[in-house]
């Protein structure tokens, strides 16, 4: 079990970005990236990441997370794997993902081929046609047993110092703390519950 545990929260993502204004519109931005705020926020973090000394680099397999775990950790210094596990609970068009193929094409460095299609919540009701609500949201009771799902697989990793790249309301559900963009969280000890 991983001794430390660095929760990062992404960059604002475009998402995030457009959200600011009121009153409040889902703008329907599929996986959306980072904006040229969060890639300053990234730029930042990267100064202070290697004072970290993880051993691996976890992050969700949203483009924003993605983007925020290779700005920030891609000095080779620790691996980055994805693990669907740690995606946003999805509340909003931002927390529906990209097929794992179109995702490798995007990010040919990571692995991708462990990922089921769709990896993100679906219940088989989404009309992709429909821009009012192509996504069913995900039921709280869902994301608990993931958070759940999570905890454990963190806790059978070896390595004694992880980086985990996620999101605001996933990481809030896990520990009772909301994160700003590119906040660090630090579990030291990591809780066994």
């Amino acid at each position: 079990m991983p001794q430390t545990v660095h929760l990062i929260r992404h960059g604002q993502s475009t998402f995030n970005a457009a959200c600011a204004a009121v009153p409040w519109v889902d703008p329907m931005l599929i996986d959306a990236p980072l904006s040229e705020r969060g890639w300053r926020e990234v730029a930042a973090l990267r100064t202070r990441a290697p004072a970290l000394e993880v051993d691996l680099v976890v992050t969700s397999p949203l483009t924003r997370a993605i983007q925020t775990a290779l700005g920030a950790f891609a000095d080779g210094r620790a691996p980055i794997v994805v693990e669907p596990l740690l995606r946003e609970s999805l509340e909003s068009s931002c927390d529906v993902g990209r097929s794992p193929s179109v995702l490798a094409e995007t990010f040919p460095m990571l692995r991708f081929d462990h990922l089921v299609d769709p990896w993100w919540h679906t219940d088989g009701t989404e009309r992709r046609e429909t821009i009012q609500r192509p996504f069913s949201p995900e039921p709280q009771s869902a994301v608990m047993a993931r958070i759940a799902a999570f905890r454990a697989w963190l806790r059978q990793r070896a390595e004694p110092t992880l980086a985990v790249v996620g999101h605001g309301t996933f990481f809030n559900l896990l520990t009772g703390v909301r994160l700003d963009n590119c906040e660090v969280l630090t579990l030291a000890p990591f809780p066994p519950t």
